[in-house]
């Protein structure tokens, strides 16, 4: 009594994860046939045990877990943000103006230390920076010249032409088509980027786990490693956004001109006979608009006497006929409309 009866089914995988000096592995060694009915009163110990050490494994990898995902996600806060204050904003020159002053003063601070002399300027390095990101090709060599040149000097002209040549590209065209020109290049970079970002913190992710070979704990070292790659993300959308403004050509297009549509074609047919009178429905209809004619003697068809008072054609003179007036409409459209 009080001992409980289980069918275990035992393989490598509890050796490796809980030793081999467990219960479970004397069990193994053990001349025990499959199905066969296990009773101790050291089993459901030996159980208990087993299920508290799988539940604190399986707890600390979901810890991991969360903590990785508390990274990506902390960043994922600071993107959308920015995002979404971009697409709300109307205008967004500020903040564009501030990450082309931010990659000039980088530029310059690189190539011009604090504290230095001109003679230990990297000219040519800045030169080519200054080409390839801000499209720019400046007397540099004559500035060396001056007496009082310094890094302040520079970094004042460099940034003062680099704005200049942005605002000659805003002036060709409309306030609210740069405004959405600069907005558009924003976005587009900071969602390629962002992307970009992903994919690399979920391939260190991956790896990570090697650190601990160095004796360093890997959850550590990604936060450490994740921060710097979103500091270069950053910088590389910002150089991205000032590489792209400053070599953009803008090329205004005339509207396209309508093609001529063909004139409408209609046709009229008399409802009493079925012929086609559009030529006198049209000259009809030009009649009703032009001013009323001045009394002109009525012609006398040959061989009819049809007077001259219309109220006596009635009847004599068939609808289709040129009307006896002279007004060179039908009977039907002149003065047989007036009497039907």
């Amino acid at each position: 009594p009080g001992l409980s009866r289980f069918y275990l089914s035992l393989d490598d995988d509890l050796l490796r994860i809980f030793g081999p000096d467990t219960l479970f592995a004397k069990m193994m060694r053990s001349n025990i046939e499959d199905g066969e009915a296990i009773g101790s009163k050291w089993l459901s110990k030996a159980i208990e045990t087993a299920q508290k050490k799988v539940e604190a494994r399986n707890y600390d990898i979901r810890k991991q877990v969360v903590e990785y995902d508390d990274v990506m996600n902390d960043q994922r806060k600071v993107i959308y943000e920015q995002r979404a204050d971009i697409m709300d904003a109307e205008t967004v020159g500020d903040v564009v103006a501030d990450m082309r002053a931010e990659t000039v003063n980088a530029i310059v601070g690189t190539a011009c230390p604090p504290n230095s002399y001109p003679e230990q300027w990297d000219v040519a390095g800045m030169k080519q920076q200054l080409k390839d990101l801000l499209n720019l090709e400046l007397p540099i060599d004559d500035w060396l010249t001056e007496e009082a040149i310094d890094p302040e000097i520079v970094l004042e002209r460099v940034t003062a032409e680099a704005d200049a040549m942005v605002e000659a590209k805003a002036k060709e065209l409309e306030p609210d088509t740069w405004a959405s020109v600069e907005k558009s290049i924003l976005l587009q970079n900071l969602d390629h980027h962002w992307k970009e970002h992903l994919a690399t913190l979920d391939a260190l992710r991956q790896v990570v786990h090697l650190r601990a070979y160095a004796q360093k704990t890997p959850i550590n070292e990604y936060k450490h490693e994740a921060f710097s790659l979103f500091q270069r993300m950053l910088d590389n959308i910002r150089e991205d956004v000032t590489r792209t403004i400053a070599f953009a050509q803008f090329q205004l297009q005339a509207p396209p001109e309508l093609p001529e549509l063909p004139d409408f074609i209609t046709s009229h047919f008399d409802p009493f006979t079925g012929e086609d009178n559009t030529n006198d429905w049209d000259a009809a209809a030009r009649g009703l608009l032009q001013p009323q004619m001045p009394p002109m003697q009525i012609p006398q068809p040959e061989g009819m006497d049809l007077g001259t008072d219309p109220a006596q054609w009635e009847g004599r003179v068939n609808r289709n006929a040129p009307c006896p007036c002279g007004s060179g409409l039908k009977y039907k459209h002149c003065h047989g409309a007036v009497t039907a």
